[in-house]
C-alpha cells in the first residue's frame, strides 16, 4: 500500500455506508496496518448524510482527514459526492456512484438538486470513477449490496490481496448474505478494472 491512506466515506443513511467503512477498516486491520475511523451522522436515519473516515497507515493518531487531504473519497450518491469534493487531494480517486437521493429540501421545493455533477466534478476533482453501484448490485443479487459493490471498486486502488478483503466480507457480512455480497464485490472490482 506504501504511504499512508485517507479514506472518506460519504452517504445517506440507509446505503450501508458504516457497513462499508467496517469492511475497510477490517481488511486494513488484517494487512497489518494501524487503523482509525470516525463517524459522523447527520440524521441518518432520515436520509441525512453519513460521512465516515479511515486512516490506514503505519502511525495513525488522528481519525480526522482535513479539506484536501483524502487520497480516495467513496461517494455512495452524487451530491454527497459534490458536498464533499474539497476533501480531495489533487491526485486523489473520487469513486462516484451515479444515484441521486433527493433530500427533503429539494422535495418541498426549498432547494434545487445541482445539476451535471459528475461533469462539475471531472472539471474539479482529481480522477473521478462513476459506477452504477445499484444496478451491479441488483445483478448480484439485491440492491442493497450496493455498498460491497463501492468497496470492491476501493479494492482496485489498495494493493491488499483478495483472500484480505474475502477475509473482512466474511467477519462483517451475515452468513446468510455473505454469497450475494462476494459477488457485489467481485463485480465493483471487475469493473474498476475496466475504466
Amino acid at each position: 500500500m506504501g504511504k499512508d491512506k485517507n479514506i472518506l466515506l460519504v452517504g445517506v443513511g440507509g446505503q450501508g455506508t458504516i457497513l462499508a467503512s467496517k469492511i475497510l477498516s477490517t481488511a486494513a486491520l488484517a494487512q497489518g496496518y494501524e487503523v482509525k475511523m470516525s463517524e459522523i451522522h447527520g440524521m441518518a436515519q432520515r436520509g441525512g448524510s453519513v460521512v465516515t473516515q479511515v486512516r490506514v497507515g503505519t502511525e495513525i493518531y488522528s481519525p480526522v482527514i482535513d479539506q484536501g487531504e483524502a487520497d480516495m473519497i467513496i461517494a455512495f450518491e452524487q451530491l454527497e459526492a459534490y458536498r464533499w469534493a474539497h476533501h480531495l487531494k489533487k491526485d486523489g480517486v473520487l469513486v462516484v456512484n451515479s444515484q441521486k437521493i433527493i433530500p427533503l429540501p429539494v422535495l418541498i421545493g426549498a432547494a434545487v438538486y445541482p445539476g451535471n455533477i459528475i461533469a462539475r466534478l471531472r472539471e474539479s476533482a482529481g480522477r473521478v470513477v462513476e459506477a452504477d453501484g445499484l444496478r451491479l448490485a441488483a445483478e448480484a443479487g439485491h440492491a442493497k449490496a450496493t455498498n460491497v459493490v463501492l468497496m470492491g471498486i476501493c479494492a482496485r486502488f489498495l494493493d491488499f490481496p483478495e483472500e484480505t478483503w474475502q477475509y473482512a466480507l466474511k467477519a462483517r457480512i451475515p452468513e446468510k448474505l455473505l454469497q450475494i455480497n462476494r459477488k457485489a464485490f467481485a463485480l465493483g472490482y471487475d469493473y474498476a478494472a475496466a475504466v
